[in-house]
């Protein structure tokens, strides 16, 4: 993306916004059918949740040897997240558990079985150098907004807030350089006593104590907050009925939360219920380590890396390599570099990144990009040296 003069735009959401719950549902499922079938190269998952008033519904298809306890898990799931008190509108205790998980269909099977792609489609990864975990700032700050509420939240910091919230960040940048913080939003969930006399809004003292305790807590290391930085704390005012009882959520609605913050193309998949067969996840991280080792080289600043696949067919039928004009390498030099030296067939992708572990309850709230969480394969930079990129810019500078 071209950020020569912009405003650019990135948001974020709890854990407990009522999509994330989802997300996190249907990737319990995937790690309990991993953890429990003792054939789980065979296992096939594509699990979805929906989630309303007092209710969630549990769907898709599933084929595994291992029996799962879907209710329980579900409710553990909501549990942990916080749903813990009636006054947030939803309880873990006594929300309905609906189980609508069928088996996956033998059409699809007989390609996959064989260790071919689990649909076609097209998959992107991105890198750039605008902070240590090579991701855009804007969506790292908007995470780390939404992290820090969760923080909050549970060590009892501030003891009102609710689990559902969300983020966002403007950045203005000048000559393609983060420049000053813009703007910020943070929307945060809330019991009722926070309210000022007229109920329509938290006191004076409740948005001071947010701003201290999140915004500024995140922001203030930035060095990009001045005096004309917009702050936006509820902007509707209050923000009681939230969760579930407020909006119904739904598996993979947040896939630009997931990924770049908009600060990239999207594929289209969505990734959370999906077992690694399903190259809309799988090779959506095999184009983030290549992206994030090519710019961890040095052999670039920023990086697009796009694949796609057939149904059926192991080996990808495209592969791209964009650098925005930012390479010290050429593209058509990178893309040699990845077909020589990168297994891209899903069978090669789930060995190389160790993806039949049960890791993807863990990568279903604050993105699944830029934390360097150890069973994040995806987001080491191992590879770096295979682009020579610390030789070329040493080259660059006469050395």
């Amino acid at each position: 993306m071209d950020r020569k003069n912009k405003l650019i735009t990135s948001e974020s959401v709890t854990a407990g916004h009522p999509d994330k719950v989802c997300d996190q549902i249907s990737d319990a499922v995937l790690d309990e059918v991993l953890r429990s079938d003792k054939r789980k190269e065979k296992a096939r998952v594509a699990c979805e949740t929906f989630i309303t008033r007092g209710m969630v519904i549990v769907g898709g298809e599933i084929t595994t040897d291992a029996w799962i306890d879907v209710e329980d898990l579900v409710r553990e799931v909501v549990k942990e997240i916080g749903y813990t008190d009636n006054r947030y509108g939803f309880n873990y205790e006594n929300c309905a558990v609906l189980n609508c998980i069928g088996r996956q269909s033998v059409d699809i099977a007989q390609g996959v079985d064989l260790g071919g792609a689990g649909d076609q489609g097209l998959m992107v990864g991105y890198a750039n150098n605008e902070t240590k975990e090579l991701m855009p700032l804007t969506l790292m700050l908007a995470h780390k907004l939404v992290m820090r509420l969760k923080d909050a939240r549970e060590n009892k910091i501030l003891d009102y807030l609710g689990p559902d919230g969300k983020s966002q960040v403007t950045v203005e940048y000048e000559n393609g350089k983060p420049y000053r913080i813009d703007a910020v939003v943070l929307s945060t969930q809330h019991l009722d006593t926070i309210l000022d006399s007229t109920g329509k809004k938290i006191t004076k003292k409740a948005w001071s104590e947010i701003k201290e305790v999140v915004i500024d807590h995140v922001l203030k290391e930035t060095g990009l907050v001045d005096k004309n930085t917009k702050v936006f704390i509820n902007p509707t005012g209050k923000f009681v009925i939230g969760g579930p009882q407020s909006d119904t959520g739904m598996t993979g609605r947040k896939i630009i939360v997931d990924t770049y913050g908009g600060v990239a193309p999207h594929g289209g998949g969505a990734f959370s219920g999906k077992d690694p067969t399903k190259v809309d996840r799988s090779a959506a991280y095999m184009a983030r380590y290549i992206a994030k080792n090519i710019v961890a080289s040095g052999a670039a600043d920023e990086c697009t890396v796009q694949l796609a696949y057939a149904i059926g067919i192991p080996e990808p039928v495209g592969l791209y390599v964009d650098t925005n004009g930012t390479g010290r390498v050429s593209d058509d030099e990178l893309v040699k570099i990845v077909r020589n030296n990168f297994d891209l067939t899903p069978r090669g992708i789930i060995k190389g990144l160790d993806l039949l572990k049960p890791i993807y309850r863990k990568t279903a709230a604050f993105g699944h990009f830029g934390r360097e969480i150890k069973e994040f394969a995806w987001e080491k930079t191992d590879k770096k040296n295979l682009f020579n990129g610390k030789k070329v810019i040493r080259e660059e500078a006469g050395v």
